[in-house]
């Protein structure tokens, strides 16, 4: 098994290096932003290299042993090989992040679509989907900014998730989402299209000089939280709205916390938009340049949920399909994640 195949070890640790000199130099601190970016970079590429390191050392221990031991230690080394497998394929996946914000917390937002009723009771149980993986994953969650719907589900909602590479796996979740299946709001009982967005945002800090707003090109507003049937909903005016001026970008956060909490998550998700808005700029100017952009239109999803006449949900951009709905919808997303991950690399 040849690891650093995955994991270019004398890369990693020229870049571990070329860190320490930046770390060591008098003049770093000049720059508080600076000096905090260059020492979270050391920390989290010296946590990277000892891991792969000892999981090195635990294969070649493993394989040295395989060779001397007798039956009696067959059924454990067999044990061993099956969670040293598993360990490789995370080390795999994790390998394809290398993204700027991959390592970081993410912010997951669901807009319900086209399709009334029966897309706002879609949104809801994709907001369920998504809450069960992430617990499954043992990520924190928090709902910072929830819309209901006007008699089922939900309008919209945001979820901020914190966890290491929370945004690099999520990330492949963004874009239009279809649902098959008999309404259950339709009398008739007859077979429905429902679509909602999935929007995937990095956490980005006030710190990141990439995104900077200066204070007059926002405008604030606060209002009352209007919480969902069952809800408690706040009594004082603490939501907060944030439109950005120049392009109209709206940020909002209504979690039951004080009004400068939620002034602070609302920018956290402008400021995220606005990566994203620069970052899809630069790509479709280069698609331009090539003459093979396409804009993304709704309607054209990317993954679709068939309920009913038949069961299977299909991911349009890697064809990876599961027949088992029920355990998709339960947060079995790893292998749609994985797949699209590993789609990048080719």
């Amino acid at each position: 098994m040849n690891l650093w195949s995955i994991f270019d070890l004398a890369s990693m640790e020229a870049k571990l290096k070329t860190l320490g000199n930046q770390a060591e130099n008098p003049d770093l601190w000049n720059n508080p932003q600076n000096a905090q970016q260059v020492m979270k970079k050391l920390s989290d590429l010296k946590s990277e290299i000892d891991g792969w390191k000892q999981f090195s050392v635990r294969v070649s221990e493993t394989t040295e042993l395989a060779h001397m031991a007798d039956e009696t230690m067959q059924a454990e080394i067999e044990e061993e090989s099956i969670q040293i497998s598993s360990e490789l394929e995370q080390r795999e996946l994790k390998a394809l992040l290398s993204h700027p914000y991959d390592r970081g917390n993410a912010m997951l937002a669901i807009h319900a679509g086209a399709g009334g009723v029966d897309s706002q009771d879609w949104a809801s149980m994709l907001q369920r989907q998504y809450l069960r993986w992430m617990e499954k994953h043992g990520y924190e969650t928090e709902i910072l900014d929830f819309t209901p719907g006007e008699e089922a589900g939900l309008k919209s909602t945001t979820i901020s998730v914190n966890g290491p590479y929370a945004y690099g796996h999520l990330k492949s979740e963004k874009g239009v989402h279809r649902l098959v299946r008999l309404s259950p709001f339709d009398s008739a009982h007859r077979r429905h299209t429902s679509f909602a967005m999935i929007e995937v945002l990095p956490e980005i800090e006030d710190t990141d000089p990439d995104i900077q707003i200066p204070t007059e090109d926002i405008k604030i507003d606060v209002y009352k939280s209007s919480g969902a049937g069952g809800q408690s909903v706040q009594k004082n005016s603490t939501a907060v709205r944030i439109t950005h001026i120049p392009t109209g970008i709206v940020a909002a956060c209504q979690n039951e916390r004080s009004q400068t909490q939620n002034r602070e998550f609302a920018m956290k998700v402008l400021r995220a938009r606005l990566y994203e808005i620069s970052k899809e700029a630069h790509v479709q100017q280069i698609s331009d340049l090539r003459g093979e952009y396409t804009k993304a239109e709704w309607g054209s999803q990317i993954r679709s949920y068939v309920l009913h006449p038949y069961q299977m949900v299909k991911d349009h951009r890697t064809n990876f399909e599961v027949g088992n709905t029920q355990s998709v919808l339960d947060g079995d997303l790893d292998g749609f994640i994985e797949a699209y991950l590993k789609s990048k690399t080719h």
